[in-house]
């Protein structure tokens, strides 16, 4: 064997060897596929293990690691949410929701919005809940979730104090009515009494102060809206106003969250059992409403 052919077989062999010893050693780690049982050494993984370590498991968990909940609300709304005289929110919802906050053990923050952009806010998660006589409906139960009711309000027709000529529904054909924009009370006028009582037109506002102006001053001739909510503005703006006739329905109010979020509307649920359970509820309703709560 001459010379060059003894250097071939060496670098053949030495490569051979090389590689036996690689394998080798990559014959310890254990396979996917090779059924071999792990050792008491190394344990299966937890699968709670991969989620970033100290991350809330969900959004009620997120809301009590920040210490506050944020709600989203009109403040334009008097008795239920408006800016007191110390330019802070005060109003039935304003104490209903620092009283849930309270009993989820956090604080609360106050996030205004026009009522027309709550369910785009809170979607946006621009807050954690809504708390702003958002009236429960199957259409909104699509895009929220709602807790129990906790407030149920009357609607009444509404009218200038000279006007004898409106007393129900049907006397809204072909007159002016005015009504919050994105409220129930317009998808009621819109679906369910244009079509009963004929044509008349409907003046959308995105605060319901600007209603009354206009319903003092003559330019729409009635508007709808509950009972508990006339009478601080009248006497504030000392509008000549007044509520016609029998309701025209009643709506009931729930805290609205977005959807999926199981942990965070029980958590609000049983805030409200146990403060209508004891007296909290009552009190709040009686400081704002000067009556008892009812069945609410």
């Amino acid at each position: 064997m001459n010379k060059r052919i003894r250097q071939r077989v060496l670098v053949v062999f030495s490569f051979v060897l090389l590689l036996s010893l690689v394998l080798a050693g990559c014959g310890g780690a254990s396979g996917g596929d090779s059924g071999a049982t792990p050792s008491a050494s190394a344990p299966a993984a937890d699968p709670s293990a991969s989620a970033p370590s100290g991350k809330p498991a969900n959004l009620l968990e997120e809301i009590k690691s920040r210490g506050v909940l944020k709600v989203g609300l009109m403040g334009t709304y008097p008795p239920y949410n408006f800016m007191n005289d110390q330019n802070e929110f005060d109003g039935f919802d304003v104490d209903i929701a620092k009283e849930v906050a309270k009993r989820l053990g956090v604080d609360v923050e106050f996030v205004a919005q026009e009522f027309s952009g709550m369910i785009a806010g809170l979607q946006a998660a621009k807050f954690d809940a809504v708390i702003s006589q958002m009236t429960i409906t199957e259409e909104r139960k699509q895009q929220m979730d709602f807790t129990q009711p906790y407030i149920t309000n009357e609607v009444r027709i509404i009218v200038h104090e000279s006007n004898n000529t409106i007393t129900k529904l049907e006397d809204f054909k072909g007159k002016r009515i005015g009504v919050g924009l994105g409220t129930n009370d317009e998808k009621y006028l819109r679906t369910v009494v244009l079509p009963q009582v004929g044509e008349f037109t409907i003046q959308t506002y995105d605060d319901v102060i600007f209603s009354l102006k206009d319903l003092d001053a003559g330019r729409i001739d009635a508007t709808i809206n509950n009972v508990y909510a006339l009478k601080p503005v009248i006497e504030r703006n000392g509008f000549k106003i007044k509520a016609v006739g029998e309701p025209v329905k009643s709506d009931q109010a729930g805290i609205a969250i977005r959807k999926n979020n199981p942990e965070l509307l029980a958590a609000l649920d049983q805030a409200l059992t146990d403060m209508k359970a004891d007296g909290t509820y009552d009190a709040i309703f009686n400081k704002w409403f000067g009556e008892a709560s009812g069945t609410n």
